[in-house]
């Protein structure tokens, strides 16, 4: 079977071929109808995957995956059953806290593996075989839009734990900023205009742009932070109630404070590299304690939020994938899907179609 990975020493996703996996007691053999590619992949083939799974000299790449039942393996499933993998795995068979209790999304580092990212290969393959109780079903009619619950399902985790911080006590808020206007960041742009009466995102673009296009159909305010930048935005905006980092500008989470309302949350996603600069962290500190503000971090997700993120996906406007999903890549012709471009929001490569497995 064909699979895209990565090799040792390269940076560069290669094409070769692979023996078609065989399902071991509980797991699903899955044909992979779409995988998605974001800047995790990206960082994955700059920098290296954190590790190899043992024994290999390549990592499958694809974190973002939608995929059919092929063969169900004497599990729950059937045949045709439209499925997303989950991300996280467990590091060895060894009791783990996070696992045991559903909740691998919280499991530190060193404590678990990310298939596509680091110890574990991922779901860029005709073929993979999956723990049944690492499948999502989703409806049929969600197939070609599947790549997105695995964005959507990580930013579910993010907002219900900023809802989560400001339990204690009456909180309303009613503007909300999205910092980064990359795919994910448009996604979760329009999961939030359901519930906040002023939603805006920032960027570095030029007009005409997709991205703003797409911001401003939204109902949502293009703020260019080359203009305004973030300290700048109460000034221009108002305070925010939420922002949602998803950037990985080092600077960004201290420059949020200030740009929070009293009560306010940040939610940080990105993750930066090394980057030391000065900052007044006296004026911060009191910033976050006298306004009760808060920043949280956030990374990846649980079965529950994949749950929700189906839900999410089926209400969320169909023009939008059609908007974002702007490159679809052959296995054999991928290289457009990992090419750097400003005209690109959201690619993939599709190795089937659901038309394709109907008719075997």
């Amino acid at each position: 079977m064909r699979a895209i990975v990565v090799r040792r020493e390269r940076h560069e996703p290669e094409l070769i071929e692979l023996p078609r996996p065989d399902p071991d007691e509980g797991e699903v053999l899955v044909r992979m109808l779409r995988v998605g590619i974001d800047g995790t992949d990206h960082e994955v083939l700059e920098d290296g995957p954190g590790s190899f799974p043992p024994g290999d000299d390549h990592l499958v790449l694809g974190h973002e995956a939608v995929g059919v039942v092929e063969d169900p393996n004497g599990t729950a499933y059937e045949t045709g059953d439209v499925v997303v993998p989950t991300v996280r795995r467990r590091l060895d068979d060894g009791p783990n806290e996070y696992f045991d209790r559903g909740e691998p999304d919280m499991a530190p580092p060193g404590k678990h593996r990310e298939c596509g990212i680091s110890g574990a290969h991922g779901f860029m393959a005709e073929y993979v075989a999956v723990s049944e109780r690492r499948l999502v079903e989703i409806p049929r009619r969600l197939a070609e839009r599947g790549v997105f619950v695995e964005p959507i399902s990580v930013s579910e985790k993010a907002i219900e734990h900023a809802y989560a911080s400001r339990s204690p006590f009456d909180w309303s808020p009613q503007r909300a900023l999205v910092l980064g206007n990359g795919a994910l960041g448009l996604v979760t742009l329009a999961m939030l205009r359901q519930e906040f009466d002023d939603i805006y995102c920032l960027g570095r673009r030029d007009r005409p742009d997709p991205t703003i296009e797409v911001i401003e159909r939204l109902g949502a305010t293009y703020i260019d932070s080359r203009e305004t930048p973030v300290p700048e935005i109460p000034e221009e905006h108002g305070g925010m109630d939420f922002i949602y980092e998803a950037t990985g500008y080092a600077k960004h989470p201290f420059e949020s404070i200030r740009a929070l309302a009293p009560n306010g949350v940040v939610a940080l996603l990105g993750i930066p590299d090394s980057w030391t600069f000065e900052i007044d962290g006296g004026s911060l500190h009191t910033e976050l304690v006298t306004h009760n503000k808060a920043l949280i971090g956030s990374v990846n997700s649980n079965e529950r939020h994949f749950r929700r993120a189906v839900r999410t996906l089926r209400a969320l406007p169909e023009w939008l994938f059609d908007e974002l999903l702007t490159t679809v890549a052959a296995p054999t012709e991928f290289e457009p899907a990992f090419a750097d471009s400003d005209d690109q929001i959201k690619a993939i490569v599709e190795f089937a179609s659901l038309s394709d497995t109907s008719d075997q």
